[in-house]
């Protein structure tokens, strides 16, 4: 059984299938569809399985032609019916992995595609978890549930964890160019799982188990998260020292060796640094060990966003301006650059912020066209010198390429910049974190 399934991988005949078709499962789809292979991909979102019928993607690093062209040529079809997984040879789960409200993991979405794969599941499958947790998931959660029907992984099935490594609008490295790290339940399942990436990726990285390949992708953020909430405390230290941290991190990274710039900025986002650190975290406390440096950097940057808003303030008092009333401007609202995602982006909570204060907050951002918070719904502000020279502060919180910062120095009475965008402007009305 092992010797055909790797054959139909090598001769592309293995059908995939990849459950959850959002910043990882799309992407992922196409570099199989790429990779001469027809794949079904598996979505709870109507909407999203309506759209991809037509074509239509919603993340900016899959162009809508792309998707279309797959699906018309029937390399790629969207359901939201699970029952083509007994038709699949290859499954792969790329759903959310959110927290609970109490910071604790929420893995709901893995059960549930666990429990949906057990009900279809057919001899001879690779199943394959992409979505980052904490470590034990693979063996301790989805394991137990696929054998509970009487099959045996490394003999009737496979079952493999593999980390996502996507960097959405990262020009550089993609799907296919970033090294892949698998790890198995058994050896038999880190074999095929190696040898099905490995017909659509560069690099290809087993390791001994699925507990190691859970473990890499939180280290991996939480060497980040660290160093950022490290930069950050750095920034409001110099705040106070009257110290420029961005030239301080500018001659810094001039040492070629034993340094790694890292930049502050007005918090962190996204689906992963924010959050994977706190699986981590959370599962070393079941065993009876406190993570300080991760729960100290969250905790640091947790704070920025009121930093940033302690300088709107002050930037304000400057210009003989309360911000009870005041008209403040943001822009860029998704968690980073050149991305349409919201997900944990600290512009939100400053925004939460502001108004709780009594400020009158507009935004704009090119990706987003209307947003919705706490029951406060903000349609976007028209870009142009209007809108600036309205706005008692404009606050740069996301640093999107494709906008006139030039006009909006020009245009703006006054200025918190929290991404040094205006680096080599040196005027009185901007204001750097």
């Amino acid at each position: 059984m092992l010797k055909e399934l790797e054959k139909k991988i090598i001769d592309r005949k293995a059908r995939v299938g990849i459950i959850g078709l959002g910043y990882v499962g799309l992407p992922l789809a196409m570099a199989f569809v790429k990779g001469g292979f027809k794949v079904d991909g598996i979505d709870i979102d109507k909407n999203r399985v309506v759209n991809l019928r037509k074509g239509i993607s919603y993340i900016l690093d899959v162009p809508s032609a792309e998707v279309k062209e797959a699906i018309s040529k029937g390399k790629f079809a969207v359901t939201n019916d699970f029952s083509r997984i007994g038709k699949l040879d290859a499954v792969i789960i790329c759903v959310p992995t959110p927290l609970h409200k109490t910071k604790e993991p929420d893995v709901s979405y893995i059960v549930s595609a666990v429990d949906k794969i057990k009900k279809y599941m057919k001899h001879g499958q690779i199943v394959i978890l992409e979505s980052t947790t904490y470590p034990g998931t693979t063996d301790e959660v989805m394991l137990p549930v696929l054998e509970s029907g009487g099959l045996k992984e490394g003999k009737d099935f496979y079952l493999a964890f593999s980390p996502e490594r996507i960097d959405p609008s990262n020009p550089q490295y993609n799907t296919e160019n970033t090294p892949k790290v698998i790890g198995g339940i058994s050896r038999a399942s880190t074999r095929v799982a190696k040898l099905l990436y490995e017909q659509v990726i560069d690099n290809v990285v087993p390791v001994s188990s699925a507990k190691v390949a859970e473990m890499v992708k939180l280290l991996e953020n939480t060497f980040r998260i660290v160093n950022i909430g490290m930069v950050n405390e750095l920034a409001m230290m110099c705040d106070r020292l009257g110290v420029d941290v961005w030239e301080v991190i500018n001659a810094a990274k001039t040492k070629p060796y034993g340094f790694m710039p890292f930049y502050p900025g007005p918090g962190c986002g996204g689906h992963c640094i924010p959050i994977d650190p706190i699986y981590l975290s959370w599962k070393a406390r079941m065993h009876g060990f406190e993570a300080r440096f991760i729960d100290l950097a969250s905790q640091v940057n947790s704070e920025m966003p009121h930093h940033v808003v302690a300088k709107i303030v002050e930037a304000l008092n400057r210009h003989g301006k309360p911000l009870k009333n005041s008209n403040i401007l943001i822009m860029g609202v998704a968690y980073k650059k050149d991305v349409k995602d919201l997900r944990e982006s600290p512009a939100l909570e400053i925004i939460g912020l502001l108004i709780n204060k009594g400020a009158r907050v507009s935004y704009y951002d090119p990706y987003l066209p209307y947003l919705k918070i706490d029951e406060i719904n903000l349609k976007r502000s028209a870009f142009g010198r209007d809108s600036f020279k309205k706005a008692d502060c404009v606050v740069i919180t996301t640093d999107h390429s494709n906008v006139d910062y030039g006009s909006i120095a020009k245009h703006s009475k006054l200025i918190v910049d929290t991404r040094n965008v205006f680096k080599d402007k040196h005027s009185p009305k901007i204001v750097r974190l």
